[in-house]
């Protein structure tokens, strides 16, 4: 393994709709700040997170901070989050894996309700504070190709390709107040703030045999490894509506995400190596949610949710960097779409949950010059680029022994994506470097990676 030295992708492309830009940070745009949170409780976990029309569970309030209002009952809860993701890479016929394992408390929250008295048909106003976090770590490494070889003349070698590794580390955590109300027992309106942080340590290195001296050089990409602290905000607003005692309508409304991030970041022959600061701004893309929820009696219910990007991602232009992301955004960004269907069944305390999501790529497919098994160059053309669609398929049990409740659920959620590195460019001094050799390679090498996730959540909650 080659983790240990290992950087982050932070790599000048020239795909056909962008010129030079930064690969991680257009994933970490789509992946990390712009992403559907997706811990919560056992309970929104085991349904898929599609509760947007039934509400009634604190973690609704991602989808749909109306779900508040349909609160009866205050309630605290905990969550305990057991996490496996695996990556798979598949590079000149080669494979390698890598596992990842994570405990922590992913979600923690209560809901304060309040009913009203008297002649009104306002019922309750009820108030939520929701806590949630989840790792950002990943890890994919690429096996070496000896048909992928550079001269260097200078000093009489070849550099071999070797292996490449792209390793993040971080986490990202929400932090939500909500607001809801019950109108007459069949309208719920809600609206939430969002207090997003994110902290991200990326790194991008290939490493290539000197076959002259039979050494190993290890290749840091320029501008990495780098670092990421950030702050965001959001808020929505949402409303759920009872047609009659079984057909529940919701929709909901998020802004953007408005990002501060700092940036701390290595650059070398500029002319010196040295660590640079700089500061960036984005806003992600605002979501729009519907629902449709069938009830068909107290012990089985339904629901389905389609979430809908309405915006792309945006970075205030501070110079080149900004107006080419910005561009490439417009340009090849897919906007989100997302579709996530949940069920439960009650019998007496026991609840059984079930449910399925599928988020779509989010670039459009590029064609990019990459180099093949054999060491030849040719234009490939990639329907999954950077990343993939994603499926989550989940099931859930849980008990309800009056106040006390407890719940458990699992998730499989896979993508499948094409993974660039390698490429630099003279003209905006983008390459490769070590402590000896500037690696001179303008084209490609692409993997396909797997990311297989099993994620297990378990929550215990107090109702009164």
């Amino acid at each position: 393994m080659i983790k240990n030295s290992l950087a982050i992708l932070t790599i000048a492309v020239s795909f056909s709709l962008m010129s030079a830009q930064d690969i991680s940070t257009i994933r970490n745009t789509v992946d990390v700040y712009s992403n559907n949170f997706s811990n919560g409780t056992a309970k929104y976990q085991g349904m898929a997170g599609s509760m947007g029309a039934l509400g009634g569970e604190i973690s609704s309030l991602n989808s749909n901070p109306a779900g508040i209002g349909v609160f009866i009952a205050s309630d605290i809860n905990g969550t305990l989050n057991i996490n496996n993701s695996k990556n798979t890479t598949n590079f000149n016929g080669k494979s390698l894996n890598y596992k990842i394992n994570n405990t922590d408390l992913g979600e923690i929250g209560g809901v304060a309700t309040f009913q009203i008295e008297g002649n009104t048909p306002w019922k309750f106003i009820n108030i939520a504070v929701d806590y949630s976090t989840q790792s950002l770590e990943d890890y994919s490494e690429t096996a070496g190709n000896k048909n992928i070889s550079f001269s260097i003349p200078s000093a009489a070698t070849t550099l071999d390709f070797d292996g490449h590794a792209y390793n993040r580390y971080g986490n990202l955590s929400n932090s939500s107040f909500a607001v809801g109300a019950n109108y007459n027992n069949n309208l719920y309106l809600g609206a939430a703030l969002h207090f997003k942080t994110a902290n991200i340590d990326q790194y991008d290195t290939a490493a290539f045999t000197d076959s002259a001296l039979n050494t190993t050089e290890i290749f840091n990409k320029q501008y990495t490894p780098f670092s990421e602290q950030s702050n965001g905000f959001a808020a929505s607003l949402g409303v759920i509506g009872k047609l009659n005692n079984q057909i529940r309508l919701g929709a909901s409304l998020e802004t953007p995400t408005w990002w501060q991030i700092t940036r701390i970041y290595n650059s070398y022959d500029n002319p010196t190596d040295d660590t640079y600061t700089e500061d960036r701004k984005l806003s992600s893309p605002m979501k729009a949610t519907v629902s449709a929820a069938f009830v068909a009696s107290k012990d089985f219910a339904i629901n389905v949710d389609y979430t809908l990007g309405i915006t792309k991602p945006k970075y205030k232009v501070y110079g080149g960097a900004e107006t080419e992301l910005n561009n490439f955004f417009s340009n090849s960004y897919k906007n989100l779409s997302e579709i996530k269907m949940g069920a439960e069944y009650r019998l007496m305390g026991l609840r059984l949950r079930a449910g399925y999501g599928l988020a779509n790529s989010p670039f459009d497919s590029q064609s990019i010059t990459a180099y093949r098994n054999d060491g030849s160059v040719g234009n490939s053309s990639f329907s999954n680029l950077i990343l993939g669609k994603r499926t989550t398929i989940a099931g859930g049990i849980g008990y309800d022994f009056g106040s006390i409740y407890l719940d458990a659920s699992y998730q499989n959620v896979q993508s499948t994506y094409n993974n660039p590195f390698l490429r630099g460019d003279n003209a905006v001094n983008s390459n490769y470097f070590s402590d000896n050799f500037v690696l001179p390679s303008s084209n490609y090498a692409v993997n396909e990676v797997k990311n297989n996730q099993n994620n297990i959540s378990l929550t215990l909650g107090y109702k009164f």
